[in-house]
């Protein structure tokens, strides 16, 4: 009881901070929780025309489909390659990023650089697709130009399952390095300056500064990002690559998220489309757990 009055006496104090919460409660309310009940439809043999509530229930059906069907694996696997890749190669470049801009003793400079790093992220994929389309094209795309100026054959990138999961990687790196830099500059920027100065009457090199300062004093916002990143590993970049791939490169770049996309609207299975959606939210909630779990094993630090 006591703790309730005192709860009751914040929000009186506070009410005003409380108000402002109501419209981004509302919207989680009506936008993130509400469509949670269409779930049911992973378990129905779902008819648009009846709806939820008129269709038949198919038990686990759709599950069983899913893991017997053939293109299971093949999604799974194009789709934890490409996660994996994105991780390995991508989530480093953002802190180098950091860390380098932070090393800019030239203000003007520094902003400059900023500016057209971070630029791309606002920028549609429907505009970079076409103009990565443009630019890597077979016939009249400059990267071609150059490897036929030293000799070489033209590449169709978007075509060849050998190079398609690579453009995948260097397209996203080229849109979203230079923001998701922004937290790690702003994690930089909340350091203590003096631990700098007394590295340098230590006689610290800048290089060790990086390594003894820098990155021990931005560790844990690394651990958060990385933790919330492997959560996503299930998400490879579906809007990228519904714009970039095609039949072609089904083999090497077909991902949960284009496969739901064919499956539901293209094919109109949405009790199928459904149950891969659930079956990829489930999984990606226990990759935040078990992330969460290795860090502080590993780091010591987690988000909880």
């Amino acid at each position: 009881m006591r703790g309730r009055t005192q709860w009751v006496s914040q929000v009186r104090r506070n009410y005003d901070l409380y108000l402002l919460l109501i419209p981004g409660l509302v919207f989680l309310a009506i936008f993130k929780y509400t469509p949670i009940y269409g779930l049911v439809i992973a378990f129905q043999d779902f008819n648009i025309f009846k709806g939820i509530d008129g269709s038949e229930w198919a038990g686990l059906k759709q599950f069983e489909r899913l893991f017997s069907s053939d293109d299971f694996v093949r999604v799974m696997t194009n789709t934890l390659l490409i996660s994996l890749y994105k991780i390995v190669i991508l989530f480093p470049i953002p802190i180098a990023i950091a860390i380098f801009l932070n090393e800019v003793g030239k203000m003007w400079f520094k902003r400059t650089i900023q500016t057209i790093i971070y630029l791309p992220h606002f920028l549609s994929w429907v505009i970079i697709a076409g103009l990565f389309i443009n630019i890597m094209s077979p016939s009249t795309g400059i990267v071609n130009n150059i490897i036929e100026f030293f000799g070489g054959e033209p590449i169709n990138f978007f075509m060849d399952n050998n190079y398609f999961r690579s453009v995948v990687v260097a397209t996203a790196g080229w849109k979203e390095a230079g923001w998701n830099a922004i937290i790690f500059i702003a994690a930089i920027a909340g350091l203590d300056p003096e631990l700098y100065e007394a590295s340098k009457l230590d006689g610290a090199s800048r290089i060790q500064q990086i390594f003894t300062i820098t990155l021990p004093g931005i560790a844990s916002t690394i651990v958060l990002m990385f933790i919330l990143r492997i959560g996503n590993v299930l998400e490879a970049g579906t809007e990228q690559i519904l714009l970039l791939y095609n039949p072609t490169v089904y083999e090497t770049g077909d991902v949960i998220g284009t496969y739901i996309y064919r499956m539901g609207l293209t094919s109109m299975e949405y009790s199928f489309s459904t149950a891969v959606g659930l079956f990829e939210s489930v999984i990606g909630f226990f990759l935040v757990i078990g992330g969460n779990w290795m860090a502080k094993r590993v780091t010591g630090k987690g988000i909880w």
